[in-house]
């Protein structure tokens, strides 16, 4: 005789909801940074539009010729872009310009990115810059050694003037927990006020002037340039740069503790692992990193050593690895934009009067996207998210 509870059914199992794959997270942050530039040309053509003097001209009798506005308005901004497009890539020249003003920044955006994925920020590159092209530049005008040794010998002085000066950073942050970001700062400053007391020295400046110069740099201590273009072996240089960077960070036993500690110092720490080593490492890297994009501007770009010889690229490089998203490719990626745009610029303001000025602005537009990219996903609504979570800086770009 069957019982009720015998006729009852038992329950069916419950069954998970399947989980989409979906991108892999580097590929999402791809879109993401791809969406923050398209919508910084969309603010930069506001900007062309509200400052060009036909469309000015033009608005003041929009509602007789409404045409005549939408006309000078497209015509403006397609001119201005067309200009920078072709002042980047319009033929060998632009390409190679684009290249050599990419080259410093790709090593130095290589060295905010291995200290970012490390849980430091670094805001001393512009500093290791400096320190790395002064001693490269020294090696280069006052010793004179045989070719290809002489251009070896450069390079490792600026190396080693970069790795010195990050190196400090690090070590006070191992030893005395030292706030990475304030050393930095005031450590660019002393290496620009050396920089500027160097030059007035007679070991320094060039005989003959009382401006802040340098002699020129030895030919056997320059970078070979290719096809009678600016580009150099630098540019070399910055691409092994970045395939070092990634070998490190992914593929030896350092570059993971370096993961590992800007992931979770304290989770390292008991499991063995010297967080204070860690620092120390990672910011002699990654000033030897910036040392050697100081070597590139005085041994390939611009020759002689000046004040300026550093100009804006070591706080360049900042938004450079912020675009790149602290990794190797990212930052690649991110240098030959930004590069792209500082060479693209002085054509477009040859040809179309746009204030060069407007690159800088789509620079600081594209990284204000790239660091809201909530804002980026509640404009472009297809954009997918991020799997997973963990701190942005080291977990949460690594992909």
């Amino acid at each position: 005789m069957s019982t009720e509870t015998d006729a009852v059914p038992a329950p069916a199992p419950a069954k998970e909801p399947k989980r989409s794959a979906g991108l892999p997270n580097w590929a999402v942050q791809g879109l993401v940074s791809l969406s923050a530039i398209v919508l910084a040309l969309l603010v930069g053509a506001i900007l062309i539009i509200v400052s060009d003097d036909q469309v000015q001209a033009a608005v003041k009798y929009f509602g007789a010729a409404p045409m005549d506005t939408v006309s000078a308005a497209v015509s403006a901004v397609g001119e201005a872009y067309k200009a920078l497009a072709v002042g980047a890539f319009g033929g060998l020249t632009p390409i190679s310009e684009s290249l050599t003003q990419a080259t410093p920044l790709i090593c130095g955006g290589l060295a905010v990115s291995l200290a970012f994925r490390t849980g430091l920020f670094n805001i001393g590159a512009q500093g290791q810059l400096i320190m790395g092209a002064i001693l490269a530049a020294y090696v280069g005008f006052a010793w004179h050694l045989p070719p290809v040794l002489h251009l070896i010998v450069a390079i490792l002085a600026g190396l080693l003037g970069g790795a010195i000066w990050g190196g400090v950073v690090g070590f006070l942050k191992a030893r005395t927990g030292a706030h990475e970001v304030i050393v930095t700062i005031m450590l660019n400053y002393v290496a620009i006020y050396l920089l500027a007391w160097l030059l007035t020295t007679s070991a320094f400046r060039r005989p003959g002037r009382t401006d802040p110069i340098s002699p020129i740099v030895d030919a056997n201590a320059q970078y070979p340039q290719f096809g009678g273009t600016r580009l150099h072996g630098g540019f070399i240089l910055s691409v092994l740069a970045a395939v070092f960077v990634w070998w490190l960070l992914n593929r030896s036993t350092i570059g993971f503790e370096l993961r590992a500690v800007g992931a979770n110092p304290d989770a390292s720490r008991t499991a063995g692992m010297s967080v204070g080593r860690a620092y120390v490492i990672a910011m002699v890297v990654a000033g030897a990193l910036a040392g050697l994009a100081g070597t590139q501007q005085v041994l390939g770009t611009d020759l002689p050593l000046t004040d300026g010889v550093a100009a804006s690229v070591g706080f360049d490089a900042i938004t450079v690895a912020l675009l790149g998203r602290g990794t190797p490719l990212g930052t690649v990626l991110a240098g030959l934009l930004f590069g792209a745009l500082n060479a693209g610029g002085l054509q477009m303001q040859l040809i179309t009067q746009t204030p060069l000025t407007l690159t800088t602005v789509l620079q600081a537009v594209i990284v204000l996207f790239v660091a809201a990219p909530a804002l980026v996903r509640s404009i472009f609504r297809f954009l997918p998210k991020e799997r997973g979570t963990g701190p942005v800086l080291a977990k949460g770009w690594n992909g």
